[in-house]
């Protein structure tokens, strides 16, 4: 018989919040129960849409006794504060990657976690996305043998989608790295299984308009020998998605007409300013509550699954390709596809992954402690480009099992 939903408090209703609302809909598992954001609209429009309440503070929705998970969607700079919050309130935390700007961050989040004796979970990243987890399943089978090399490429306009002036701020977890390389590096480390070894890397900053890191390129080496090349730009140039059927990374089909409407879109909106308000208002109109937002249907026709760019596993006995629709194997004498079905529930692993770990006890993947490593490999990216030298990784764990999918409670 099914129970109860899990009761979540929002964090934060901007952008983070907005990709995945068409999850906290359409799962019948959760029930969003209050919610605290700056913006006025955001909540106003939450108290209609929810009849549920909002507050004027982190703490007061830590407080309320109707909450018992709590979704830390704020900026970057503030997830240790708030996660820790919810923690000493006695709530459960999702909290949207990046995990923190620092492995002390991290770590005081792990810690208040584990004090309070509640569930951490990082998410939602790529990582989850079911090509990404059907491909592990069949990396740890042992058919492929192992895992070798693993190269990753992808080419975007993420610099120039609309930015709050910290976006921009790498002091304060603005570029790539933090907010698109922590989607690739928690891929490849599950795929790779988790132990990164070393890493040596260099980024490119090349807009003087745009002053943070854009662009990066890695190697990595774990520690049972298989290395890493990932690389990743969002200068808006080149678009990797030609190489997964022009599906975009959220699994729409995506209109090859529309080549440099990002640039275009930002400069006629922010034309004249120089101030950043305008580009700060113009991302705040797109999103919940916005005067811009559009609010995306759980399931669209033609959908299929989101990615992260361009894959490759080069195993002992094959090269493995994840795409939208499935797993492309390239063996040593013939060519297979493993087809998945298409999406239903959008993102619904972050909801199987936070059933799991909050009423069952399961030892979610995406931990504080997996989270930790991930960001310590970013914090390597920016630390090897800025001295020049590689880096060796201290805090990598190993992967916990993947969640089945959970049935309805």
């Amino acid at each position: 018989m099914a129970g109860a939903p899990l009761r979540i408090g929002v964090a934060g209703l901007g952008r983070a919040f907005s990709i995945m609302l068409p999850t906290f809909l359409a799962d019948a598992r959760v029930r969003l129960v209050g919610a605290v954001d700056p913006f006025v609209p955001a909540r106003r429009r939450f108290e209609s849409d929810f009849g549920a309440p909002t507050y004027d503070s982190v703490e007061a929705l830590c407080a309320a006794p109707e909450v018992q998970v709590v979704y830390v969607a704020t900026p970057h700079q503030f997830h240790r504060e708030h996660a820790c919050l919810a923690a000493a309130a006695g709530k459960h935390v999702l909290v949207e990657k990046p995990m923190a700007l620092s492995i002390e961050d991290c770590t005081a989040m792990i810690d208040a976690a584990r004090a309070a004796k509640v569930q951490l979970i990082v998410g939602p990243s790529h990582s989850y996305d079911p090509p990404i987890l059907r491909l592990y399943q069949l990396i740890q089978s042992g058919a492929y043998g192992r895992v070798g090399m693993i190269t990753a490429q992808d080419y975007t306009d993420f610099l120039y989608r609309p930015r709050r002036p910290e976006e921009l701020d790498s002091a304060q977890g603005g570029g790539v790295v933090h907010s698109q390389g922590s989607h690739q590096i928690d891929i490849l480390r599950l795929l790779g299984g988790g132990m990164l070894r070393s890493l040596r890397a260099h980024t490119g900053a090349w807009d003087r308009a745009r002053p943070t890191e854009g662009a990066f390129g890695a190697l990595m080496q774990f520690e049972d020998g298989a290395f890493c090349l990932a690389t990743y730009s969002g200068y808006a140039h080149y678009d990797s998605d030609v190489l997964m059927d022009h599906i975009g990374e959220n699994g729409l089909p995506k209109n090859p007409a529309d080549y440099g409407g990002a640039r275009k879109r930002l400069r006629a909106a922010t034309a004249g300013s120089a101030d950043g308000a305008t580009e700060a208002a113009m991302k705040a109109a797109r999103n919940y509550g916005g005067a811009n937002f559009m609010p995306s249907a759980a399931s669209i026709p033609g959908q299929r699954h989101p990615h992260f760019g361009h894959i490759l596993v080069s195993c002992e006995k094959a090269d493995l390709r994840p795409t939208p629709s499935g797993i492309a194997i390239y063996g040593d004498e013939r060519q297979e596809f493993i087809e998945l079905a298409p999406p239903g529930i959008p993102r619904i692993e972050v909801i199987d992954e936070l059933v799991a770990a909050v009423l069952q006890d399961h030892a979610p993947l995406h931990s504080g402690e997996w989270s930790r490593a991930s960001t310590e490999a970013c914090l390597a990216i920016l630390e090897s480009a800025k001295s020049g030298r590689e880096c060796w990784l201290t805090h990598q764990v190993r992967p916990q099992p993947v969640v089945s999918r959970q049935p309805s409670i």
